[in-house]
């Protein structure tokens, strides 16, 4: 199923249904599509007025990368309910013999790694938004400001909701080499970018 054909009731439908998936990671995902929409946005109000001739070629340029991210968020929202569909599938292996066993171990751990990467691109995306949103703070159309920061607390969200999601996974690797590879770039991206969400929202708030 392609959750970004379904409609906004749909889908919320769904998502507030026993189905597990979409779950939490997707949500996620949505909400750093929904800060890369605002984004976008602001660029496209600041674009063609003539009061903002001097940030021109910056609003059309974030407007045109804040539109790529936006839809490579909307894709991890899909990535991320099959990476789920992934894992159930091969929870439910056969497991009768030592080989099976084996085989439905082996495909698990691949599974949890699919699993563990969808929400970790899920915060690199959301960590490029953010860069973009940031640049647009006093460069854009004043009377949009607000939705800087409301792009900014989006993307705060979908950085923490997809870090939780790594972590769940993350937790039941095997290979600690790569587990511990997950969480410190995770651990990296959160840091990074949590600070840079609450300066956006509280730059915007003293301008305002």
């Amino acid at each position: 199923m392609d959750l970004t054909n379904l409609t906004i009731n749909d889908f919320m439908a769904l998502l507030g249904s026993d189905a597990p998936a979409p779950g939490g990671g997707s949500a996620a995902a949505l909400t750093g599509a929904l800060g890369a929409a605002l984004c976008s946005m602001v660029a496209n109000l600041t674009l063609g007025r003539a009061k903002y001739a001097e940030y021109q070629e910056l609003a059309a340029s974030v407007a045109e990368k804040a539109e790529a991210l936006r839809r490579a968020l909307l894709d991890a929202m899909n990535e991320d309910a099959a990476s789920y569909d992934g894992f159930m599938a091969a929870l439910a292996l056969p497991k009768s013999t030592e080989e099976e066993k084996a085989a439905r171990s082996a495909a698990m751990q691949e599974a949890l790694i699919t699993s563990t990467q969808s929400p970790l691109h899920t915060m690199e995306l959301a960590a490029e938004v953010l860069k973009l949103t940031r640049s647009l703070v006093g460069c854009s159309n004043t009377n949009a400001v607000s939705d800087l920061a409301v792009s900014a607390l989006s993307l705060k969200a979908a950085m923490q909701g997809a870090w939780l999601n790594v972590l769940i996974n993350v937790g039941s690797l095997k290979d600690p080499d790569k587990a511990e590879y997950y969480r410190a770039r995770g651990g990296r991206l959160l840091a990074e970018n949590l600070a840079l969400a609450d300066e956006i929202y509280e730059t915007v708030k003293k301008e305002m």
